[in-house]
């Protein structure tokens, strides 16, 4: 069964879907991504936070955030933060290298 992992940053315009891009194919996992500001291009539903088995977020208040919005939905949710600020744009190499990067001891 592949493993589910949900992406989050504040907008879900830059950071998340970029992960989410450059995950879409790996043959393991199943990735989606959202935003937690309320006008997020996605904004994060508990339906997505119930099918992650991993919710990787892109800076620390980003996790705080999460916690305030969704608390009951994330009891025994495993949440990882990447610290990577928001200073890239989509698909920019850098970005997409640090997502690599940062990501490989949670994607197997």
């Amino acid at each position: 069964m592949k493993k589910h992992i949900l992406f989050l940053c504040s907008q879900n315009k830059l950071r998340s879907p970029t992960a989410e891009a450059i995950f879409a194919d790996h043959p393991a996992i199943e990735v989606d991504s959202a935003g937690l500001n309320n006008d997020a291009e996605i904004p994060l539903s508990e339906e997505q936070i119930e099918w992650a088995d991993l919710i990787i977020v892109m800076e620390k208040a980003h996790c705080n955030r999460l916690n305030r919005k969704f608390k009951r939905a994330l009891a025994g949710k495993r949440i990882a933060v990447l610290d990577i600020p928001d200073e890239y744009e989509y698909m920019e190499p850098s970005l997409v290298a640090l997502l690599k990067s940062r990501c490989a001891s949670y994607i197997p």
